[in-house]
């Protein structure tokens, strides 16, 4: 083993550097967890009013089938979205690599 190797030191700008990198690394992941937070909460937040919106809206299709006589078209066009997300999502599960 090489004497350099066990008494060289890093000098104090190095170590200041590595010091300023390390933190601007979790200043940089901090922000980024902040911003993601930023997103996600407020959608969060008004899912149970989305999912209101969505129910009442349904409710709402039903009532004006049952007056008119026609048939909700949003249950049938619901229907085959949702067939098509459910094999989509089964495609990309069985063919990802493990």
């Amino acid at each position: 083993m090489h004497a350099y190797l066990i008494t060289a030191k890093p000098g104090r700008p190095t170590r200041a550097a590595r010091f300023v990198g390390r933190w601007t690394v979790r200043l940089l992941a901090l922000l980024v967890m902040v911003a993601l937070g930023a997103v996600v909460f407020p959608l969060r937040a008004a899912r149970p009013v989305l999912n209101y919106i969505a129910f009442r809206a349904a409710w709402l299709e039903l009532w004006a089938a049952s007056v008119t006589g026609i048939g909700p078209v949003g249950a049938a066009i619901g229907s085959g979205l949702t067939d098509e997300f459910i094999r989509e999502f089964h495609k990309a599960r069985t063919s990802a690599p493990a």
